[in-house]
């Protein structure tokens, strides 16, 4: 194998290996991308939920299982945040608004990450392919190098000779 072909061979395995983990990646950051959606999702279904009119007795979950009391009054705003950590009361028409164009941006962008992900699946796809291919004509290249080669060296090494037994003349611990 000369050292091209193997420098060429290790580029594309390198290639292939840095698309698979580009991959990965992309996965990774579309998981969490799907879990912030779905929470705006709760979080919009739970706003739309509140009457106009107020609740009393609502429970607010806190997190880890706890839930607080409290009545919520007619035409409250919910606090959100508006961008760079800043946080402002909207009224709920703006904030369930806020939250819908955000998750509208999120599906656009998940959509474009599942675009560049096909596109570097076909090309890693592409790569490998060729190594396979590569490396099958070197396979076939070998073969015809090996035998002679091999005839090389059973010309080099002394013959050994093997002695034959005759079966049953061998003592056993039976006898």
């Amino acid at each position: 194998m000369s050292a091209v072909d193997k420098a060429e061979l290790q580029r594309i395995a390198q290639q292939v290996e840095l698309n698979r983990q580009r991959m990965e990646s992309i996965e990774q950051q579309m998981t969490r991308l799907e879990q912030i959606r779905l929470e705006q999702l709760q979080t919009i279904e739970t706003l739309s939920a509140i009457p106009a009119s107020g609740a009393k007795g609502a429970m607010i979950p806190l997190g880890s299982g706890v839930q607080i009391v409290a009545d919520i009054p007619p035409e409250t705003g919910a606090v959100i945040d508006i961008g760079s950590r800043v946080q402002a009361e909207k009224p709920l028409g703006e904030a369930i608004e806020i939250l819908t164009k955000r998750t509208e941006e999120i599906l656009e962008l998940m959509n474009k990450m599942k675009i560049e992900f096909s596109s570097i699946e076909e090309t890693t796809i592409s790569l490998a392919n060729v190594f396979n291919e590569q490396i099958a004509t070197l396979q076939t290249e070998i073969p015809s190098e090996i035998p002679e080669k091999k005839n090389e060296l059973q010309a080099s090494l002394p013959k050994k000779t093997s002695k034959k037994r005759k079966r049953g003349t061998e003592l056993t611990l039976d006898d």
